[in-house]
């Protein structure tokens, strides 16, 4: 809304001063700082997912305050998306939520964990070769580093918010050195995961972008709270089986109000030289949007032409 009512105004000016963005960004820290706690108080399975949230949110949202027109993809997306996360809530992993400093580090050396770290440094590694010395800027090879270092975020804001919440009870969990540990390992994993999240969302349409992330992020972030904190060690067959339909609802959910929000483009791809002098009325232009030559011929066409 902001920038939107910045662009009306025949005087120009920055964004941040603008009373309505502040706003906005509070808002949004707001948001995170809640994000941020739910960990310390239900598991990282129940709370990973319930991001699709957000996602129907803003298709509602762009509607009311940006005018958007509601499609019958966005009541559908958002009716898939409330139903999944109902079965989410419902058949979540029931596990107690108060882990302490020695648990987190019981945790951390504990085979199961060493043998998934181990596998997701050597996938990531390969992934980062192909990025780096191959200069492979695909989509899924962007977006499965983000995933891989979101489960490591999600671990470590899950142990972080726990022992800050104990802290806050009275059971002091700050003097531990993992807890410090952890905070190093959520802002690293955070600085590296935004990198390659902005590095994709500036190659590739948001459309395609958000669903993606939000799929592989749930799903880095479920197994690593299997694994990690060994949340549905415990969990009935058809919890399990209730609580992945879920999860498949929602990824359908977000995959639908996504679809085709694409910028609106020309009607007409083609210009008319119907009106230009020498040209039939059915004389048609196509330009090619990738060059940089509107409407005329490439040097290279150019060239060869004069050659023949």
């Amino acid at each position: 809304c902001s920038h939107l009512r910045l662009a009306c105004q025949t005087e120009m000016k920055p964004y941040y001063t603008s009373k309505l963005w502040w706003c906005g960004i509070t808002l949004l820290g707001l948001g995170e700082v809640g994000n941020f706690i739910a960990y310390g108080f239900a598991p990282v399975a129940l709370v990973a997912p319930l991001g699709c949230v957000s996602v129907t949110g803003s298709a509602f949202i762009s509607v009311l305050f940006l005018e958007k027109t509601m499609r019958a993809a966005d009541i559908l997306g958002g009716t898939l998306t409330i139903t999944g996360t109902y079965l989410l809530v419902t058949f979540a992993p029931n596990v107690p939520q108060e882990l302490t400093a020695r648990q987190v580090q019981n945790y951390l050396v504990s085979w199961p964990f060493l043998v998934y770290s181990i596998s997701e440094i050597i996938i990531f590694c390969i992934l980062l070769y192909f990025y780096k010395r191959k200069s492979m800027k695909h989509i899924m090879v962007l977006l499965m580093m983000v995933a891989l270092l979101a489960s490591l975020t999600v671990i470590a804001v899950k142990a972080v918010a726990s022992m800050i919440t104990l802290s806050a009870k009275g059971k002091m969990q700050l003097t531990y050195p993992v807890f410090y540990i952890m905070i190093v390992l959520m802002a690293t994993s955070c600085a590296f995961q935004v990198k390659f999240l902005n590095q994709a969302m500036h190659l590739y349409e948001a459309t395609a972008v958000v669903p993606i992330n939000f799929v592989f992020f749930t799903t880095s972030a479920i197994i690593s709270g299997v694994i990690f904190y060994q949340e549905f060690q415990s969990a009935a067959l058809l919890s399990v089986f209730m609580f992945l339909f879920g999860c498949l609802l929602s990824f359908l959910g977000v995959f639908v109000i996504a679809r085709n929000k694409r910028q609106e483009h020309l009607q007409i791809p083609f210009i008319d030289c119907g009106l230009i002098p020498a040209k039939k009325l059915t004389g048609k232009i196509q330009p090619d949007s990738r060059s940089s030559c509107y409407g005329t011929l490439n040097n290279e066409d150019y060239s060869v032409k004069s050659q023949s």
